[in-house]
């Protein structure tokens, strides 16, 4: 982590603060408090703030703000950081079917590892999983903390489609797969949960900063929140990360 915030521009309406050359929860910690405290300022000149691995970058309305002041202006509130103490981070909870149809890689996963399919299992849902950034297609969560324990290289041959909500392992990663796409992970299970729909509001349901922690669930139960989600009576459970986890 850097001793000083970099500031650079990126175009002519945007702004990349750079924190670091390392992913880190501490670089990360930084940028959820920086991002926070930008957020609270309301400027009217901000369009979007973009969490990323290392860096924040602003979007802002360059006919309302000059480069430079706005410059001026984020380094002020860089210096109130400080004292800013960020509210506990939000956990969302991903009800998830483990393997079958579902997560036809699951058994390889175990395999490779040495590990029973139950073993795999517990290990992936026992964890809470911080969300770094949203990126790549859109609502992927790029997610950090699983265990080595059951990491596991990506398919020789990709597959042409992966269905919207398949959860995945590709190396030391884990992910959800939010829209139908193409994709070599291997896939260990499904969530009914939408993570980007664009009738929704807002339409990508994760955000950096946030933890999610995957909740094992039968067929059953499964098909249930199926239903629910069709008829828009299903919300995920949501909790506060604890202190010290």
């Amino acid at each position: 982590m850097y001793d000083n915030i970099k500031y650079y521009p990126s175009g002519d309406s945007g702004l990349i603060l750079e924190f670091g050359n390392k992913i880190s929860k501490d670089v990360n910690k930084k940028i959820r408090a920086l991002s926070y405290c930008i957020e609270k300022e309301n400027l009217d000149q901000i369009i979007e703030i973009i969490p990323t691995y290392t860096t924040i970058l602003i979007v802002y309305d360059p006919i309302k703000s000059l480069y430079g002041e706005l410059v001026e202006k984020l380094k002020s509130i860089e210096k109130s950081m400080k004292n800013i103490k960020l509210p506990p981070a939000e956990v969302v909870h991903i009800p998830t079917l483990y393997g079958g149809e579902y997560g036809m890689d699951l058994e390889n996963v175990a395999e490779h590892n040495g590990l029973t399919v139950s073993e795999v299992i517990n290990i992936h849902s026992s964890t809470k999983y911080l969300v770094y950034m949203i990126g790549f297609t859109p609502g992927f969560p790029y997610l950090g903390g699983m265990s080595e324990k059951i990491a596991t290289p990506r398919l020789k041959i990709p597959r042409e489609k992966i269905p919207g909500g398949s959860v995945g392992i590709a190396g030391s990663q884990t992910g959800i797969y939010p829209i139908d796409s193409p994709g070599g992970w291997q896939i260990i299970g499904r969530t009914p949960l939408k993570l980007f729909d664009s009738k929704r509001n807002p339409s990508v349901l994760l955000k950096a900063g946030q933890y999610l922690k995957f909740e094992s669930v039968n067929e059953e139960r499964y098909q249930t929140i199926c239903e629910e989600i069709m008829k828009n009576k299903y919300e995920p459970k949501r909790t506060k990360l604890k202190g010290g986890e």
